[in-house]
């Protein structure tokens, strides 16, 4: 008797092992169906309204291309997994504007969406890194597939759009230059020779950055390549016609790695 009640017990903790199993592979399966129809809605009308309230960028189109933006936005912010990491929890608000900073820079390309990060951690203020065991606002790591963002850095970033400090176009740039050399689906969505033109003009700018010598850029883009393209980037969106004008063939290498010019575009909004 004793032996057939332990085999009934047996049967069923196995019965309800199995259960649990597919109850967790249809709660994935409807987790990623769900997630897939919202990346192809529309925006919802809220959504819309932070992007008109926050988003210079967006605001700067015309009616096609907002829609367009809109809809790349909504697929982004579908794509990823956003997780808070002390804070309360995540906002819409974090949602479309990390998401945006990110279709910002991608938006004259074919439709790139980082699809290797799929993962976007949100720290509320500079966390520390066990890594570099030192603080940060922001970093991306390729292996983990992560992009991290100091919410506080991004809004500041956000609030002032002409002092070349935006922490969402910096860590996006660093998440495209990665992306564009991870075999997937994007694989080397940069154009090769706007790339060797840029590693060229990068190389030596870096050189005058390293000797002092006085520089349009702030000294953090002599780093190295990497923070270089970053830097350029922020430049690039918030100060296009003096950026032009003190490295016109960065700035054009720029346009045509990026396919959009920022001068063109504010100019049209005028």
């Amino acid at each position: 008797m004793f032996w057939q009640v332990v085999a009934v017990l047996l049967v069923l903790g196995l019965i309800a092992a199995v259960i649990k199993v597919f109850y967790d592979i249809a709660a994935l399966i409807y987790r990623q169906f769900i997630s897939i129809v919202k990346r192809y809605r529309n925006i919802k009308d809220s959504d819309r309204a932070i992007l008109k309230k926050y988003c210079a960028y967006y605001n700067l189109l015309s009616r096609r291309d907002k829609v367009n933006f809109e809809k790349r936005v909504q697929r982004f912010m579908y794509s990823k997994r956003f997780i808070p990491r002390g804070v309360d929890h995540i906002t819409d608000e974090m949602r479309v504007l990390i998401s945006a900073s990110a279709i910002q820079l991608t938006f004259g390309l074919r439709k790139i969406f980082l699809t290797h990060f799929d993962k976007i951690l949100i720290y509320m203020d500079a966390y520390y890194s066990n890594i570099t065991q030192k603080y940060h606002l922001g970093e991306v790591n390729p292996r983990a597939g992560i992009i991290i963002i100091s919410w506080k850095s991004f809004i500041d970033g956000y609030a002032n759009l002409s002092d070349s400090l935006n922490l969402g176009i910096h860590e996006m740039a660093h998440a495209i230059h990665f992306e564009n050399k991870i075999r997937n689906e994007e694989y080397e969505f940069l154009g090769k020779d706007a790339l060797l033109r840029l590693e060229k003009i990068t190389a030596r700018e870096i050189v005058k950055i390293n000797t002092k010598q006085e520089h349009f850029f702030r000294p953090y883009a002599g780093a190295n390549e990497y923070e270089f393209f970053a830097v350029a980037l922020e430049y690039f969106f918030e100060k296009p016609t003096e950026f032009k004008s003190a490295l016109p063939d960065l700035y054009d290498t720029l346009k045509k790695l990026l396919n959009q010019d920022p001068i063109s575009l504010y100019k049209l909004a005028v």
